[in-house]
């Protein structure tokens, strides 16, 4: 009987496709500024940037890279706010000028030790025996094995 549900169920094998090289982009301006894109692919690696201008100046350019490395960008940018420094694996070059009462960064809280515990077992010892009831709620009775009225 298995045997024929095997042989009646279609199969179709899966193909592997090799990767395909890839490109691609676009650019767009109008009231509100420019924005584009650029982005390659060869199956092993991807490189692209992209960007925008606002209508105030304001812009950001990033170029990238995603490889068996990692993610890699480095951003250029004019934004406020930004000035030089190399978070994570990404290298920021700003040209935005240093904003006076701005973030003043981290302020380091003072590290207080904290006194030392000491662990000790508690006592044991045995008073002698203690009567308890049994059963359910403290009453006494058939409780003991189920629920007052129910039996098991």
């Amino acid at each position: 009987m298995l045997n024929l549900i095997f042989r009646v169920s279609p199969y179709q094998p899966v193909h592997h496709h090799a990767p395909q090289p890839y490109k691609f982009g676009y650019s767009v301006k109008d009231k509100h500024g420019e924005q584009h894109r650029e982005e390659a692919g060869d199956g092993h690696a991807v490189r692209g940037s992209y960007g925008f201008t606002d209508a105030r100046g304001i812009r950001r350019e990033v170029h990238y890279v995603a490889d068996k490395a990692g993610f890699r960008a480095q951003v250029k940018t004019n934004e406020p706010g930004t000035a030089n420094q190399n978070p994570a694996a990404v290298h920021l070059v700003s040209d935005a000028p240093y904003a006076h009462g701005g973030y003043a960064g981290v302020v380091a809280a003072p590290v207080v030790a904290a006194a030392p515990v000491r662990y000790a077992a508690a006592p044991v010892g045995f008073a002698g025996s203690v009567a308890a009831p049994i059963g359910m709620n403290g009453l006494a009775g058939n409780e003991v094995l189920g629920y007052a009225g129910y039996e098991i």
